[in-house]
């Protein structure tokens, strides 16, 4: 029993009870591995934009993001943009906004959040991938196509 191999999550949070548990034997599959590991990464994406958007007010991040903009293939547009003075400004003002109420290394913390977010936004617009949301995974087929 001490050897056996196996990853497992669970999760009582608010809206979010989900229990995923795969035991992995000399016969699972790789491909089997990396579907399980793909859902649980969409799943815990999406949480991380729900809670960091209930943080801040990601609605401002969203706006400069779409005042870019961005079409397909606009790529190198987008790196430099998300960096640019504009989006950043309103990073900054949806971390300024948290008050003083929250410390020094939270505010860090968050804008890292949020920098991240814009960056992934702005990459998506432009037809790129940045994780495995997009790949078709037979047995998430229904639950993709309740989410859209």
């Amino acid at each position: 029993m001490a050897d056996e191999k196996y990853v497992q999550f669970i999760s009582n949070y608010d809206d979010w009870v989900a229990i995923r548990k795969l035991k992995i034997e000399p016969a699972t599959e790789p491909r089997t591995v990396m579907e399980f590991l793909a859902s649980l990464g969409i799943s815990l994406d999406g949480k991380i934009e729900e809670n960091l958007r209930k943080s801040v007010k990601l609605e401002k991040v969203d706006a400069a993001i779409n005042a870019l903009g961005l079409e397909k293939k606009d790529t190198a547009k987008a790196l430099e943009e998300v960096n640019s003075r504009k989006v950043n400004s309103a990073i900054k003002e949806v971390i300024e906004e948290l008050g003083e109420g929250v410390q020094k290394n939270e505010k860090k913390e968050l804008e890292g959040f949020c920098r991240a977010y814009a960056m992934r936004k702005a990459l998506k617009q432009c037809g790129i991938v940045v994780d495995y949301s997009s790949v078709e995974i037979p047995g998430m087929k229904r639950l993709k196509k309740a989410k859209v």
